[in-house]
């Protein structure tokens, strides 16, 4: 079985221009960026801190928010930049919820098809 392959924010630039000029919602484990691109394809970005942890703590939070965005990309429309950032509490949840909790985002955001 493969893993299905989704178009990534690598660019310095790109995250910055979320930060800024996105919109927001954040949530005690959880904090969203949206934005408008003009590509036609979702594409996404996750950070995790420091201050969440030593490199296997942040690895298991990229890993369990980059699953929760894999499961919802098929009803994500296109044309988005994404970026999640992991906060302290994302430790202590599983990826089921780490997923109600950006489905509920998105959902907000104008981002996922309810």
């Amino acid at each position: 079985m493969t893993m299905a392959r989704f178009a990534v924010l690598n660019r310095n630039g790109d995250f910055r221009a979320l930060y800024h000029r996105g919109k927001t919602r954040v949530n005690a484990v959880l904090v969203t960026y949206v934005r408008k691109n003009r590509l036609g394809v979702p594409r996404v970005g996750i950070t995790t801190g420091k201050k969440i942890g030593g490199a296997v703590q942040r690895n298991r939070c990229r890993r369990i928010i980059r699953e929760a965005y894999r499961s919802l990309l098929p009803g994500i429309k296109g044309g988005w930049d994404m970026v999640f950032v992991a906060r302290q509490r994302t430790l202590d949840v599983k990826s089921n919820q780490i997923k109600r909790v950006m489905e509920k985002q998105l959902i907000s955001l104008g981002v996922l098809k309810p």
